[in-house]
């Protein structure tokens, strides 16, 4: 990215995913020198807003989302610099054409890229108002925010109107999961080192645990969230992906087919759940009023702009099974949730205990290995095995060998959309979703939101502050699992 020339246009650039994320990310880009040169930054929306109104939002934006250690007001005035704002209706062939002659005051032939960060229905539209002012050259990318459609049927019609005036090359479909560091590391993990490979299997892994756990609640959200839920806000992206990352073979290198390719096979080799099956393997939550930090907050039912008989859930825990040589007979449990008793997204391989503990009845079952990747808040490795407690008696004692990505390289690491952004600029496809990935993972969804569609039961109540609803832990329970955070871990 370093050296290169680009004009980034954002559609929704005052919005909250620009506020919070895209905005405070340029910061650190532009500050790194990783913008460079007459690179441009054009935030749209339908507001009257002018230049000065959106550096002003911008620089309330780096203020409140940018680390106070890492903001100084030379860096910031320079970052601002580079923004201005075009009034623009998705709708309106004349703004996507003034948008045009403002882009091409400057080099026509230079990378543009253009990042929607609004509403799904409006990216078929905005790619073809893009296409109808010429800005479809092959210079240009698209970046598509998740969610991409509400079911298979939105997201293959998405995929047809934006493939029609853009290449499949030219579209970069975000997870910004796929950005974070672990989730890199998990890469290297797996396919840089030889001890993993042969026990990534199931011969040797009991189980393996995702979670995506949240503390906030709707945070205004209810118009978006209140027609998403968990399961298309979470689940059919962000667990996925993960899923796929941590079950796929490996690839033949890096190169972005050869990535995706991977992870599409176990998205297609995903057991498929539907009907009663879907029903038995899954737990649907809503939160109730309770309490987090100490603090009281409503239930879902009470917040604002939520319909009083509503359905939506706001927890979901999903058993799945991959049926490959590699992983058959192996759970792969999903889970994420709101108002839950930590901020925490994780993924854990449960090793399979020693066949035969040779250190006697008294220190009963000895507790498995185990292999926690912890994705936020403090990112990092730990590799749990048994040892020897000092002393004469041979008891032994559950210690962690851990790998803290702080400590340890003691930089700033790149947050996750500044790994993506660069990742566009470059124009490397590997961390972003195919067309067929985004299908498979829906094709795999749509059944299970039919079958809860016709469920005649509620999403099961839970308090905020807890785990989720007790029918979570039950359905490990049943067939002699648990939750990571309730397993002693010692005898």
């Amino acid at each position: 990215m370093r050296g290169d020339t680009f004009d980034m246009v954002i559609f929704g650039g005052a919005g909250d995913l620009a506020t919070r994320k895209l905005i405070p990310a340029l910061y650190y880009l532009n500050k790194d020198g990783q913008i460079q040169g007459s690179s441009r930054i054009l935030c749209t929306g339908r507001s009257e807003m002018d230049q000065a109104a959106m550096r002003d939002h911008a620089a309330g934006a780096c203020r409140q989302y940018v680390r106070d250690s890492d903001l100084d007001d030379a860096a910031l005035r320079a970052f601002l610099e580079r923004l201005d704002y075009v009034k623009l209706s998705a709708d309106d062939a004349g703004d996507f054409a003034n948008l045009a002659d403002q882009l091409n005051r400057q080099d026509p032939d230079r990378c543009r890229v253009f990042f929607l960060a609004t509403a799904p229905k409006l990216f078929a539209t905005i790619c073809e108002g893009l296409a109808g002012a010429g800005l479809n050259t092959p210079q240009a990318r698209v970046v598509l925010e998740k969610p991409l459609g509400s079911d298979l049927q939105s997201a293959t019609e998405i995929n047809r109107r934006v493939g029609a005036v853009f290449s499949e090359d030219q579209v970069f479909r975000i997870d910004h999961y796929l950005g974070k560091e672990t989730v890199q590391n998990l890469m290297a993990l797996r396919f840089g080192n030889a001890l993993f490979e042969p026990l990534w299997r199931r011969t040797n892994i009991n189980d393996v645990q995702i979670t995506l756990a949240e503390q906030v609640g709707l945070e205004g959200r209810a118009g978006y969230y209140e027609h998403t839920g968990a399961m298309r806000d979470m689940i059919q992206n962000h667990l996925l992906q993960l899923l796929c990352i941590v079950a796929m073979e490996p690839p033949t290198a890096t190169e972005a087919n050869a990535v995706r390719d991977e992870k599409l096979k176990v998205l297609r080799a995903l057991k498929p759940l539907s009907g009663q099956t879907a029903i038995r393997d899954t737990v649907r939550g809503q939160y109730r009023a309770g309490a987090i930090n100490g603090q009281a907050v409503p239930g879902y039912l009470d917040e604002d702009g939520v319909e009083p008989d509503s359905r939506t859930e706001t927890f979901a825990v999903i058993k799945a099974h991959i049926d490959t040589w590699r992983w058959a007979g192996v759970p792969f449990f999903l889970r994420t949730g709101k108002r839950l008793a930590e901020r925490r997204a994780e993924i854990v391989i449960n090793f399979r205990p020693v066949p035969l503990n040779i250190f006697g009845a008294d220190l009963g079952d000895l507790p498995a290995n185990r292999l926690v990747i912890r994705l936020q808040p403090d990112e990092g490795v730990s590799l749990n095995v048994l040892a020897k407690q000092p002393g004469p008696a041979m008891r032994l004692k559950p210690v962690s060998l851990r790998l803290d990505f702080a400590r340890t390289f003691k930089v700033r690491p790149l947050d996750a959309y500044e790994r993506l952004l660069t990742e566009v600029i470059r124009g490397n496809l590997t961390l972003f979703m195919r067309n067929d990935e985004l299908e498979a993972a829906w094709r795999w969804v749509d059944p299970i939101l039919a079958a809860w569609k016709d469920d005649g039961d509620r999403p099961r109540g839970y308090n905020a502050g807890s785990w989720g609803p007790s029918s979570a832990v039950s359905l490990l329970a049943r067939e002699g699992f648990a939750w990571h955070e309730e397993v002693e871990d010692g005898p």
